[in-house]
């Protein structure tokens, strides 16, 4: 048994919003110890990031937190510590590797400087090219504008790895990487683990990657722990409902594509409620009676080591699996009718500093020729830094090529941004920010307010949220609101960027339904950038690659043509791992 460099014993979190208290954690006991990796997995809201929050004393004041129970770190207590032992708890005992990766770096210094500044590590580009950055020399004298989201990412690892912390809590670390640097990073992570003997609490909505990393798993639904175990164990033996419903939830290459994917049950707003029973209740395919009457405290698994709050445990492996949903109706592209053309498409980016003060620059899109007809949904695919994203934001007029020209039949697409909520005006309702490109039509208030509603129930988002703020939406309701706004005047194209990277696989898989649903109503020409070739095989009618400045590969998902795909040199690697979900 390891020494336990973390253990919290009967933690639970509450937090105030316009006054209304909510019980975030409940009852929450985990411990990590020296060189041990565990898993914290849930969906969006669960409760994971409140425990990393809590560990670090970081939870948000403006909230006015209510934390009971008790916070051991090296054998320390600090649930209840000063703000100053707090801030040497983060500086010399635990680091953390965040969820964005924009907002925790500052925009006004270069990234070594940054390295420098919170660490004595003298080899800082060293530690950039060990997280698998190219032209560690470039990257250290960049401002953090100039780098991708995975460049971006993969600086805040060296980051908190430079330091030697005895814990590492990693926030969703790899959701903006490409599969062959998320195998780095994850392997980065391991070695660290074994060789340094750092402990690591690793907080994930994909059971993929943390069936790949992690020696332990903690499942968290509703701010409670529903199950814990030997990460092989829960993986392949469920105790827990819930756990099973999200590994039947996932997808990959070999998952049918002509109809909706599967999955879990849309949350009931009582299951968000810490009643005097299971929260599960709700969405449960095996609730009794009486599990609504009592919380089931954690008991053993009849199969293996782990526990399991449920009061039927071993019994959710059983569940037949989500039966698949009526066909997609045929469609019909008209490949002379052109949305979307680029031709020659040629840019680049100063490298180091200011753009006035560089003479160096980077050739980030050399020459790339791709269309899109109207109705049809093409995936971009490329490695970390590949010029996706740039591509997306020459197509919506966002930046200028150096070369070439792009044809729209749309003078304003409409995006869908990676991060959902920094995408909205946090001072704005729902229904204003939805509503806001029907407000120049002189349309009667009335008649605005029927049509965002109608917007609404095209993403499948209560009309109750109409008045509400997107601080109090999850992140899957913030992505519908988003696509709502895109769509409550239907566009001719629509692009994509990253949509569904940050979500567990029942939320991503709603959002591709979605996205189908959409398509086919609106006819509407779609450009899908993401790094998870299984996404891409699932929502697009054509997979495009782009690497090197150019599109290498552009092909149909069908069987052969993804066989082609998966086997070139070169692409198998940074593409493949990103289906296994």
């Amino acid at each position: 048994m390891s020494e336990e460099v973390l253990a919290i014993r009967h933690l639970s979190v509450t937090l105030h919003r316009d006054g209304i208290a909510k019980l975030v954690l409940e009852n929450v006991s985990l411990t990590v110890g020296a060189g041990e990796i565990v898993g914290i997995v849930g969906e969006s809201g669960s409760g994971k990031s409140t425990i990393g929050h809590a560990v670090q004393g970081l939870l948000p004041q403006g909230s006015q937190p209510g934390l009971s129970g008790s916070i051991l770190l090296a054998g320390e207590e600090i649930a209840g510590a000063s703000p100053v032992r707090l801030r040497g708890v983060r500086r010399t005992i635990v680091r953390a590797i965040p969820q964005d990766p924009l907002s925790a770096l500052n925009p006004t210094m270069t990234i070594g400087d940054q390295l420098r500044e919170s660490t004595k590590e003298p080899d800082i580009l060293d530690w950039l090219q060990r997280t698998g950055l190219p032209d560690a020399k470039g990257i250290a004298a960049s401002f953090p504008h100039r780098l991708s989201g995975g460049q971006r990412q993969r600086v805040l690892i060296a980051m908190a790895m430079m330091a030697g912390p005895k814990l590492l809590i990693a926030d969703e670390p790899t959701t903006a990487l490409d599969a062959s640097i998320q195998a780095e990073i994850l392997d980065l992570l391991r070695r660290a683990a074994r060789e340094q003997n750092v402990a690591i609490l690793f907080i994930t909505h994909d059971l993929g990657v943390a069936a790949g990393l992690a020696d332990r798993l903690v499942v968290l639904h509703g701010g409670r722990v529903v199950e814990v175990g030997p990460i092989r164990d829960v993986i392949k033996d469920p105790g827990h409902p819930y756990t099973a419903g999200l590994l039947a939830a996932r997808f990959d290459l070999r998952t049918e594509r002509r109809h909706p994917l599967p999955t879990l049950p849309a949350p009931n707003g009582s299951s968000a409620e810490f009643s005097q029973g299971c929260n599960y209740v709700p969405r449960c395919p095996i609730a009794k009676l009486e599990c609504a009457s009592c919380v089931p405290a954690l008991r053993g698994h009849p199969h293996h080591p782990g526990l399991v709050a449920c009061l039927f445990p071993g019994r959710a492996n059983n569940l037949a699996k989500p039966q698949p949903l009526e066909p997609w109706p045929a469609r019909y592209i008209d490949r002379d009718d052109v949305a979307l053309k680029f031709f020659k498409i040629a840019k680049s980016f100063p490298v180091g500093g200011r753009s006035f003060w560089s003479s160096q620059f980077r050739l980030v899109l050399k020459s790339v020729d791709l269309s899109i007809s109207r109705g049809e949904c093409v995936a971009l695919l490329g490695n970390s830094g590949a010029g996706k994203s740039t591509l997306l934001k020459i197509a919506a007029g966002l930046l200028q090529p150096d070369g070439g020209y792009v044809f729209r039949t749309d003078d304003r697409p409409q995006v869908v941004f990676q991060d959902a909520v920094s995408s909205l005006t946090p001072w704005l309702t729902v229904g204003e920010q939805i509503g806001e490109r029907l407000r120049r039509s002189g349309m009667r208030p009335r008649e605005l307010t029927r049509r965002v509603e109608e917007a609404m129930e095209m993403v499948e988002l209560e009309p109750a949220l109409l008045n509400v703020l997107p601080a109090d939406l999850s992140v899957g309701q913030c992505q519908r609101a988003v696509v709502a706004r895109a769509v409550v005047v239907p566009p001719k194209l629509l692009l994509c960027d990253e949509p569904i990277s940050a979500m567990d696989a029942s939320l991503s898989a709603a959002m591709l339904n979605l996205f189908g649903r959409l398509r086919r109503r609106l006819d509407m020409a779609t450009l899908f950038v993401t790094h998870d070739l299984a996404a891409a095989r699932i929502v697009a009618d054509r997979i495009a690659v782009l690497r090197e400045g150019e599109i290498v590969i552009d092909v149909e998902p069908d069987t052969r043509s993804l066989a082609t795909l998966v086997s070139s040199p070169g692409l198998a690697t940074n593409l493949v791992g990103g289906a296994k979900r």
